[in-house]
């Protein structure tokens, strides 16, 4: 291996050098295999028991409301309690709505609406722990790392996008959904293991803010005031409601445009994981972060997401949905470091909450707009729906955003205190 490239290896991966962070780094790897695995048994069982892309869309927006009401309270906790403590709490929860379900399933005893409690009761631990993982980030690594700890975190979600899936596929094929449930609820505690070996002296506390009145109000004041903020929000909020509907729209590609079955959907989901884990690699390696990198992005995202909507075979869709992914993981990682960057420490756990409220939160009306939009008008129109809204957003964004580097960017390399 050559000097560049040994230089290229360990600019990509610098911050896992950051004992913390490797622990992080390996029990949310099992973690969230577990978590893609639920995300296909979940949509496919909810099929199988009303043939619905409507129903997919509902159960969707079960797991995701309480983030678009809860997800500023969270990130209000995320900025006056320790970060630590709140992960504990909802890691498992999650676990135990997980196992809940599973069991109910294994018993034959599942109907609709347990779906829709289990979903809805991940949904409410995810508004809380969304906004303190986004802001742990920083304290395990450092603001010098934070952009490339950033794009390697988002990498390890769509690496397990690949596996994940596969793996829920052949179980649901194999020994029953079931199984999916319980395999990822046991998966949580990975991750709790690894909170619970961390060094307190090695992590970065941030500023933690008083008990007041009105603090989530303070936020989007701060936000609405604030434009390096306010507009990659907005743009995050077009993706977040158009773009990021996959697990209502893929299914329904893959059931009723190409009548496929649970590994076709599982299949299409790990092509993504496939490319979003190269595109994710490559925006690691990045030596700087420049904010109108996020609308460039979402420009060619936006384009290519149209350009899949009219894949003629099942295999072009497949190579396609890679090369969405790769813009996709690019893109979220882009906005999420932009954001930490430019807030300002002492709201920077409520502006990651608003975050999760932009991305996350508007799932419960995108999934259900898109998962009608898929059933009635057709997958690809819903497909290429989200990509003509996300170029509309971006050539809206291009002219709003910063053209020099952010400072604290991982140009600004320091060595971690402790290894």
């Amino acid at each position: 291996m050559s000097a560049v490239t040994n230089k290229r290896v360990s600019t990509t991966f610098r911050s896992l050098r950051i004992r913390n962070y490797r622990l992080y780094f390996t029990g949310q790897a099992v973690s969230l295999m577990g978590t893609w695995m639920q995300r296909v048994a979940q949509s496919w069982l909810v099929l199988e028991l009303t043939s619905s892309g409507t129903a997919v869309g509902t159960v969707t927006a079960f797991q995701f409301l309480p983030l678009l009401l809860l997800a500023p309270f969270g990130g209000v906790l995320a900025d006056r309690f320790d970060k630590r403590r709140i992960l504990y709490v909802t890691q498992t929860m999650a676990a135990i709505s997980a196992l809940g379900l599973g069991f109910m399933v294994v018993t034959g005893a599942v109907e609709l609406w347990m779906v829709y409690v289990s979903a809805a009761l991940l949904g409410i631990s995810a508004a809380f722990d969304a906004p303190a993982r986004q802001t742990f980030v920083e304290e395990m690594v450092g603001r010098s790392q934070l952009s490339n700890a950033v794009s390697l975190n988002t990498t390890l979600v769509n690496a397990a996008r690949i596996v994940g899936p596969a793996l829920g596929g052949f179980l649901i094929v194999g020994v029953g959904i079931g199984w999916c449930f319980i395999l990822n609820g046991f998966s949580y505690i990975s991750l709790i293991v690894a909170l619970l070996a961390m060094r307190s002296d090695e992590l970065h506390p941030g500023t933690i803010s008083g008990r007041s009145r009105g603090q989530i109000v303070e936020g989007f004041k701060y936000v609405a005031r604030t434009p390096e903020v306010r507009t990659p929000l907005i743009l995050i909020t077009v993706a977040g409601f158009f773009v990021y509907e996959y697990s209502v729209i893929l299914p329904l590609l893959a059931r009723f445009t190409f009548g496929g079955d649970a590994q076709t959907f599982a299949a299409m989901s790990s092509a993504m994981g496939v490319g979003a884990v190269f595109g994710g690699l490559i925006a690691a390696s990045r030596v700087e972060h420049v904010p109108v990198w996020l609308a460039r992005t979402g420009l060619v995202f936006g384009v290519m997401q149209v350009v899949v909507s009219f894949g003629p075979t099942l295999w072009s869709v497949y190579i396609l949905l890679a090369v969405v992914g790769a813009c996709s993981v690019t893109f979220i990682a882009m906005a999420n470091t932009t954001l930490q960057l430019t807030a300002e420490p002492a709201v920077r756990g409520r502006v990651m909450g608003m975050y999760v409220l932009a991305f996350f939160g508007t799932t419960p009306f995108g999934a259900t707009l898109m998962g009608w939009v898929g059933e009635h008008v057709g997958p690809r129109f819903a497909l290429g729906l989200g990509g003509v809204t996300l170029i509309l957003a971006a050539l809206y964004a291009l002219p709003r955003l910063g053209r020099e580097p952010l400072v604290g960017g991982p140009r600004e390399l320091t060595p971690p205190a402790k290894i």
